[in-house]
């Protein structure tokens, strides 16, 4: 069981992100309150340009919000040093995105590894994990083939494999279905399913996909910089 399971895993309070366009100023984000419970699944809706993006990446401390706060498992983000984060990062959350940004010339093993070589594990212990994580994708028989010997959607499993690897408190996704066809795209949702099931793990989606929506716990929809409750 993972410590203090009662708290809300991912939260963020009066989360404010503005931009400027030469002397205008743009809101995106207004005073945004949010809470992940551990093991949910949630999707957030919106139209193109509405924001998504810059909300998962205000979470993730890829982007710091213009003021409020973020907190994963307690845990302060948002006063934090770019390392600092960057350290909660590699611990607790893990990231999958549209395009699986996997390295061309190392392996899927390999790939799936990298997350671990910051730790403190043997190469040896590395790499039964990471082929663990191929095996629970579907991929234990791809795991010495490079990149541009799979294809999409063998690609994005390694991208979700590696995501995964450290058994992350949360996983955040920015449309993991939006580069994939129909057959391949049904395929992912069932595999992130699945996995949030056997693992334990919390799924933050920010998705085009309602069929993926549909599938999580609950839907948000983020318009004018405002965060609402779309399902449950």
């Amino acid at each position: 069981m993972r410590e203090n399971e009662s708290a809300p895993v991912l939260t963020c309070k009066n989360l404010v992100k503005t931009f400027f366009e030469g002397e205008r100023e743009v809101s995106v984000l207004r005073s945004v309150d949010f809470e992940l419970a551990t093991a949910q699944r949630v999707a957030i809706v919106g139209s193109s340009g509405s924001g998504k993006s810059t909300f998962l990446h205000c979470l993730g401390g890829l982007d710091k919000p213009t003021s409020g706060e973020v907190r994963v498992q307690g845990q302060l983000m948002t006063s934090r040093s770019a390392a600092e984060r960057g350290a909660i990062r590699q611990k607790l959350m893990g990231f999958i995105y549209q395009f699986h940004h996997l390295l061309p010339e190392f392996t899927a093993l390999e790939n799936v590894a990298m997350p671990l070589l910051l730790g403190p594990q043997s190469i040896k212990s590395i790499k039964n994990r990471a082929r663990t994580f191929l095996q629970k994708v579907g991929l234990d028989d791809r795991a010495h083939h490079k990149p541009s010997a799979l294809s999409g959607g063998e690609r994005q499993r390694v991208a979700i494999a590696r995501a995964l690897v450290n058994e992350p408190a949360v996983v955040l996704a920015d449309e993991p279905t939006g580069n994939l066809d129909t057959e391949n795209a049904e395929q992912i949702q069932a595999l992130l399913l699945e996995l949030n099931q056997a693992l334990g793990m919390s799924f933050l989606v920010v998705t085009h996909d309602l069929r993926l929506a549909n599938q999580m716990d609950q839907t948000y929809r983020l318009i004018d910089g405002q965060l609402s409750c779309a399902s449950s």
